[in-house]
């Protein structure tokens, strides 16, 4: 199978690393609705300029539309991405299911890619991906090369190969959201998972091997090309929108490399010197990943979440001003260094001989000094951080030049002619007519010479064929002129390069229905066991979400039990006529047809194309994300005419990871099997400011780890406020309240009357 090389891209100096070390296509981002808010990114006329820069070099461009839409930001996304087919991009890379729903109606020549932010994990959502017309899926990082040759699929398959790994599942976390409302669903995830915290068993802090308990080392697949190129994989992924251009051209190199080796029948080799450059431009440890079932120490780096760059030698002796280091490897002037005692760097803007001599460089097995700049009191090992010669030569770009062929044809009495091709297009131009010599002859050599003569295009002459009579006189201006045309036409020609017609359907607006906002307050509450579950029988709440299948089945008679499905599901058991909690696509496919299924908050839900979507698939109910506001609630209540089919969370503790990852079996289990997750003990996270995380393991197949938000999510004053925009539904969800504490919460709402 024919494999892409897909290459990030942050701006335009990563963009041409990107082209010129090999990349057949790359993703980028505008300057909105892209998952990487903090990456230069592309304004509407930078993407203009890129979208012909990649296609002048025949590589394709994927723009980013990834994140989770609001009800407000519909109508701009669409004219953005009207703009964006209009002057062909080669796809769009989208989350959002209202909006996807929306441009395959709308524009239904635009190839869309269906994000990773898709939580797409399992053979039913790709069924339901090839109906709504998706090209491609990019798929959760959590999943192995053995599962994903199992997929049966019409989809290309993209997955990633190298970068920077969540620990969570992607589109599933809300850490950064709902702690410091920064969204990773919305593009401004703060890195949660990359700060120090502390694991604690009942009230006891548990010793761990360092504190980046949350920290994944950084993937690389550099060992592992040969499995992947004989995989069901189509699109080599690698991440890196926020790196550096000198980082994008190395990894895309390195990568580029080892699929042409393989396609040549060559070994496979990386050499000790590309391990070491590749560990100087980023890495935190480096891990083959879910995709080759890396776990525990093997996946994750607890020690550190920061670029540790590769070991060059030990701190001997510290005074106030200078520090001595004895080398292991070369340093130079404005190199990065940092110092594992205390983690902190610094650049070498000023480095000394033995001598205390200024230099530029000390080669290995010296004695340097460096000033003291950082206050450092500790002995230890020293890093090199930032190599700044190889940087520099990573981002001195020779650009590629695309090989053309030409023609010329020069008959007395007859136009010139000159023809190019690049093989896939051919171009002619017609000159003026040509004499015959009076004087001097214009000679074959001189004709080459000329055409020759490409000069700062991005072309080379790779074979030039001269047909001509004898005796025949063309002015040197008038090959230059010639020759420049036909070059101009044929770049134009490939910058314009139209992957898709531009084809535009007009949809119908919506026709908005006057709304009876009743004074309707439903209950739906979620328990975690059976005494809660008797409270909520007793105050008679509107629905009852369990989430163990013992429960649900010895009380489902009661009509208005519905079972949570878990958000991870790999195996599908057969339900017929049952009452469901989703909270991924897969299961909505699948059971939606034949039971009673109601959408879960995990499925990112801000605007009402979304929420018309999965009702079309057979939802009874959608919950909403609970990263919507009052206003983007009311936004969307202003464009739905299903009101009673709208749920919104009010109250409980909120899970901000989904992990695939099990803290408690790497830190805490001491046999050959874990059986953490089946003993009575309470286990929590304990981040900087004394806020505890509950861990809750899965007891299932998958053994996911579930951690939760340090508070409750608690809407509850803001009740009438969301009566007032007409919801009728409204989530309570219970983690570990006592039957008096649930329900203490039922009464306080009480019925809800205005």
């Amino acid at each position: 199978m024919k494999k892409e090389l897909l290459s990030p891209v942050g701006n335009f100096a990563s963009l041409k690393a990107a082209i010129h070390n090999g990349a057949d296509a790359v993703y980028l981002g505008g300057k909105k609705f892209g998952a990487r808010a903090y990456a230069d990114n592309f304004s509407e006329e930078e993407m203009l300029r890129a979208i012909k820069y990649c296609h002048l070099y025949n590589v394709k461009i994927y723009v980013t539309i990834n994140t989770m839409i609001y009800e407000r930001e519909l109508e701009e996304c669409m004219h953005y991405i009207r703009f964006l087919h209009q002057n062909n991009v080669d796809a769009v890379i989208m989350q959002d299911m209202g909006l996807i729903a929306m441009v395959r109606n709308k524009f239904p020549n635009l190839e869309i890619h269906a994000s990773t932010q898709m939580h797409n994990h399992n053979q039913e959502q790709l069924k339901l991906l090839e109906e709504l017309g998706v090209k491609r899926v990019v798929l959760a990082r959590e999943l192995s090369l053995e599962e994903i040759n199992n997929l049966d699929t019409s989809l290309e398959i993209e997955a990633f190969i190298h970068g920077a790994l969540c620990i969570s599942y992607s589109g599933q976390c809300l850490f950064s959201s709902l702690l410091l409302n920064r969204s990773g669903n919305r593009g401004s995830c703060a890195g949660i998972c990359r700060l120090p915290f502390t694991l604690v068993k009942n009230n006891e802090e548990i010793p761990t091997n360092g504190k980046y308990l949350l920290s994944p080392k950084e993937f690389s697949t550099i060992d592992n090309m040969k499995e992947i190129m004989d995989s069901n994989i189509y699109s080599l992924k690698i991440e890196g929108r926020m790196k550096s251009p000198a980082y994008v051209a190395f990894v895309t190199r390195l990568y580029r490399t080892l699929i042409d080796n393989y396609k040549k029948k060559k070994e496979l080799i990386i050499t000790e010197q590309q391990r070491k450059e590749l560990a100087l431009l980023f890495n935190r440890g480096f891990t083959k990943g879910h995709l080759f079932k890396d776990s525990n120490e093997f996946l994750m780096n607890s020690k550190t979440s920061n670029h540790q760059g590769i070991p060059i030698g030990e701190v001997i002796h510290i005074t106030k001003d200078k520090i001595k280091i004895k080398l292991g490897e070369d340093l130079n002037q404005e190199d990065g260094i940092r110092f594992a005692s205390t983690d902190k760097g610094m650049i070498v803007n000023f480095l000394y001989n033995e001598k205390g001599l200024l230099t530029n460089s000390i080669t290995k097995n010296n004695i340097c000094f460096v000033d003291n700049k950082i206050g450092l009191t500790e002995k230890g090992l020293v890093l090199k951080t930032i190599d700044n010669n190889l940087v520099k030569q990573l981002e001195t770009i020779k650009e590629k030049k695309i090989p053309i062929t030409c023609l010329l044809e020069t008959y007395r009495n007859k136009p010139l002619k000159i023809t190019l091709s690049d093989k896939e297009r051919e171009y002619a131009c017609l000159g003026p007519m040509v004499e015959e010599a009076t004087s001097k002859e214009t000679t074959e050599e001189v004709i080459r010479e000329k055409i020759d003569s490409l000069g700062n295009t991005p072309f080379y002459l790779e074979k030039i064929e001269i047909r001509k009579d004898n005796n025949i006189f063309i002015p040197m201006s008038t090959l230059k002129n010639i020759r420049r045309e036909v070059v101009e036409k044929l770049q134009k020609e490939r910058e314009n390069t139209i992957p898709h017609s531009f084809v535009e359907i007009e949809i119908p607006k919506k026709e908005k229905q006057e709304k009876k906002k009743r004074k309707v307050c439903n209950l739906n509450v979620l328990v975690r066991n059976e005494a809660q579950l008797k409270v909520c029988l007793e105050e008679k709440v509107n629905t009852i979400y369990v989430t163990n299948d013992d429960l649900y089945k010895k009380y489902k008679t009661e009509k208005n039990i519905y079972l949570r499905l878990p958000r991870v599901l790999t195996h599908f058991k057969e339900y017929n006529e049952e009452n469901l909690l989703i909270g991924e696509t897969g299961a909505l496919h699948k059971y939606a047809k034949n039971n009673i299924v109601i959408t879960d908050y995990y499925l990112n839900i801000a605007n009402s194309e979304a929420i018309a979507f999965l009702l079309k698939l057979g939802a009874k109910r959608v919950t909403l994300s609970i990263e919507n506001t009052i206003e983007s609630i009311e936004k969307i209540v202003e464009n739905t005419n299903d009101l009673e089919k709208i749920e919104v969370m009010i109250y409980g503790r909120p899970e901000v990871m989904v992990m695939k990852h099990c803290l408690l079996s790497r830190f805490i289990n001491q046999e050959p099997i874990c059986k953490v997750c089946t003993k009575k003990d309470n286990y929590y996270l304990r981040d900087r400011n004394n806020k505890l995380y509950p861990i809750k393991p899965e007891q299932s197949e998958n053994h996911m780890t579930h951690l939760f938000h340090y508070k409750e999510m608690n809407e509850l004053d803001n009740l009438k406020s969301y009566q007032r925009i007409g919801i009728e539904n409204y989530r309570i969800e219970f983690l570990d309240e006592t039957p008096e504490e649930v329900e203490s919460i039922l009464r306080k709402i009480g019925k809800c009357q205005i």
